[in-house]
């Protein structure tokens, strides 16, 4: 079971660790905070308790502060 990850300039298939993996488990791993990344599962906006399924599109969006 896989899903695509498409984050800055990775681009990539990855495995799901077990059937529970979510969000915020791919967040913890890739050492980013739910404050500055925004989410997309298959294109729709999720939040970091979403389940990860097999074949998915999962697209991370850093937010940009400015002031």
């Amino acid at each position: 079971m896989s899903f695509t990850l498409k984050y800055k300039n990775i681009d990539e298939e990855r495995q799901l660790p077990n059937e529970n993996y979510t969000i915020a488990d791919l967040l913890k791993e890739l050492g980013l905070s739910a404050q500055t990344i925004v989410s997309k599962q298959n294109g729709e906006l999720v939040i970091e308790d979403t389940v990860i399924k097999d074949d998915d599109d999962i697209q991370l969006v850093q937010i940009i502060y400015g002031g």
